[in-house]
């Protein structure tokens, strides 16, 4: 596999843990954060995309495939989420970079942008609803409840269901509701279950949603230049998670792609890394 051939795998200590971290290619830096049941490897059309433009640093996020996976709820808070991907860009030495997010990476990603805006020159946001709006809608609107049936489900049973049948409801969730029939090759398929079955990984992947069911203490205003691409066909999180983001965010750029999926960047990678490219380039 390509990709392979050309990344460095580190283990970065941050906030009194350790991240795995693929970094590859040279230039401005983005980091690319992953979301739920995902790792670094999702990325993987983003990184053969933009290797050659960007320097790309791609973490397993705290709970994930080889990173390490405190116990406890208490840290996966969004709060210290964030100061893992600050202290990775330290200990990296930047003093400033372009950060990229999806899923529950996008959610962190929302909270990093509010709380440490100096250090970032860009923030991108894939199919991540932004926690304010998101709120509002989990417990107002019907459809998104529905949609989000899963998360409900994790709360009161947590991750054990997960690991029935070779991993049938996360291969669903990803591998079956991608529009793109090959998005995921029978070698993706492979690494997904192998990530999935890291000790104690998809427990750190529920953990997120357990620590973090409210966001008042967010004020969610973004002072960072913003693209938001959505895949619009999106099940989990539904398009009207885009309505109302210009109250938060002043500069804003939105890139709906129509016949993409919740996993937007596996679905349509060619249309993802040219608005990031022309975003970071603009």
């Amino acid at each position: 596999m390509e990709i392979f051939n050309e990344i460095e795998e580190k283990f970065i200590e941050t906030n009194g843990i350790k991240l795995h971290t693929i970094i590859v290619g040279s230039g401005e830096p983005l980091i690319l954060l992953h979301g739920f049941p995902d790792f670094w490897y999702g990325w993987k059309n983003i990184i053969l995309g933009l290797k050659d433009k960007f320097q790309l640093i791609v973490p397993d996020m705290r709970g994930y495939n080889l990173s390490d996976k405190p116990d406890g709820i208490e840290n996966y808070k969004l709060d210290i989420l964030i100061e893992d991907i600050k202290g990775l860009s330290e200990k990296l030495g930047f003093t400033e970079f372009n950060l990229a997010g999806h899923d529950w990476g996008g959610m962190v990603s929302w909270a990093l942008a509010e709380k440490y805006p100096e250090i970032l020159k860009k923030l991108i946001i894939l199919n991540a609803p932004h926690p304010k709006i998101f709120r509002k809608l989990i417990t107002k609107d019907n459809n998104q409840k529905k949609a989000s049936g899963y998360i409900v489900r994790f709360l009161k049973e947590g991750e054990s269901f997960l690991f029935e049948n070779n991993f049938q409801a996360l291969q669903l969730s990803v591998f079956g509701t991608a529009k793109n029939k090959k998005a995921f090759s029978e070698f993706d398929k492979e690494k997904y279950i192998e990530a999935w079955s890291q000790p104690g990984a998809l427990t750190g992947g529920v953990n997120y949603y357990k620590a973090n069911r409210s966001y008042e203490e967010w004020s969610g205003i973004i002072n960072v230049p913003t693209l938001v691409i959505f895949g619009m066909k999106d099940i989990f999180v539904l398009p009207k998670v885009l309505e109302g983001l210009e109250d938060f965010i002043k500069d804003l750029k939105i890139v709906r792609i129509e016949n993409a999926s919740h996993w937007v960047m596996h679905d349509d990678p060619e249309l993802v890394n040219s608005s990031i490219q022309s975003f970071l380039r603009g």
